[in-house]
């Protein structure tokens, strides 16, 4: 008997249209919650806590279930993707997960300005872990793309370039203004312990290089997602694929909007609903997973009968 036939079937594994339609749900379920919520928010209210604490469960869960999918395929030999892809795109998610739970403690728990905080530790290496899983997804196609779609990546990586460099000098530009007209003297109150203090006092300066930062990673991302789209289009494979471009695509969206929020406006309160981009992006790499999952194991399955019937 060959290898593949000797492979056993995935047992107890979770139906694909279940994975599917539970994320598609949760998805829904968050942009309703912003859509209803968030009206304070949006208009420069403060938000209610139960409100604020919503949020980051609807990103936490959606940023868990990814990361479990992701490494449920890199622990399956069956992926034709290669498990180092999912494995490198696991990591990624979970360090988000672990990201956002520390950005949650220093803005909800010690009431710190979260521009940036203990969780970059964990955000920065999440997005080299996300380009490096699709890198790796995208070397073995040897990239055999036509001059018009080369050119489309051009485009993008140049448009993706200026348009970022416009929004950080608008940025920077009207936050000098918004300086200029804030009132000194204004004292916030905090719960946050003495380190947690000292620590923000060190990280504060690094925050304007750490946004940057934040939107270079996600021009890069976004571009390495539109070269894996072009790779994959038409292939066996090309819709899982297509759910990891769009999640990083979301993922561009709402990071280039927090970035430009938090500049211009030192008040910024997070929960606006721009921000369900992150959750739209953890979906977007769950149900992926979920679709190359199910596809390289019925791929396989079929291949090992095929042998059998032969022998």
């Amino acid at each position: 008997m060959s290898q593949s036939s000797r492979s056993p079937k995935p047992q107890g594994a979770i139906p694909v249209q279940t994975i599917v339609i539970s994320a598609i749900t949760w998805g829904v379920l968050a942009l309703f919650f912003y859509l209803l919520f968030g009206i304070k928010v949006t208009l420069g209210e403060e938000a209610d806590t139960w409100y604020a604490i919503g949020t980051y469960v609807f990103e936490q869960v959606a940023f868990l279930g990814a990361a479990l999918l992701c490494l449920r395929n890199w622990e399956n030999r069956q992926m034709v993707s290669g498990r180092t892809v999912w494995l490198l795109l696991g990591l990624g998610t979970f360090l988000y997960f672990l990201g956002n739970f520390f950005f949650g403690i220093w803005e909800l728990v010690f009431g710190l300005d979260p521009d940036i905080s203990l969780g970059d530790l964990f955000f920065l290496p999440c997005y080299i872990c996300l380009g490096w899983g699709m890198i790796l997804a995208i070397l073995p196609r040897r990239l055999n793309m036509g001059m018009f779609q080369w050119l489309l990546v051009v485009t993008v990586a140049i448009l993706g370039t200026l348009g970022t460099y416009l929004l950080i000098t608008l940025a920077n530009a009207q936050s000098e203004t918004a300086l200029a007209t804030t009132v000194a003297g204004a004292i916030e109150t905090n719960n946050a312990p003495g380190w947690a203090e000292q620590l923000d006092t060190m990280l504060s300066p690094l925050a304007e290089v750490v946004g940057k930062l934040y939107i270079m990673a996600d021009v890069a991302l976004l571009v390495i997602a539109f070269t894996l789209l072009l790779a994959f289009w038409g292939g066996r494979f090309a819709q899982s694929w297509r759910m990891i471009a769009a999640a990083s695509l979301s993922l561009y969206v709402s990071d280039i909007w927090f970035y430009y929020s938090t500049t211009t406006n030192p008040d910024y309160i997070s929960g606006q609903i721009l921000e369900v981009g992150w959750v739209f992006s953890a979906i977007l790499f769950a149900i992926g997973a979920a679709l190359e999952y199910d596809v390289s194991t019925r791929s396989s399955r079929r291949g090992g009968s095929r042998r059998r019937s032969a022998n």
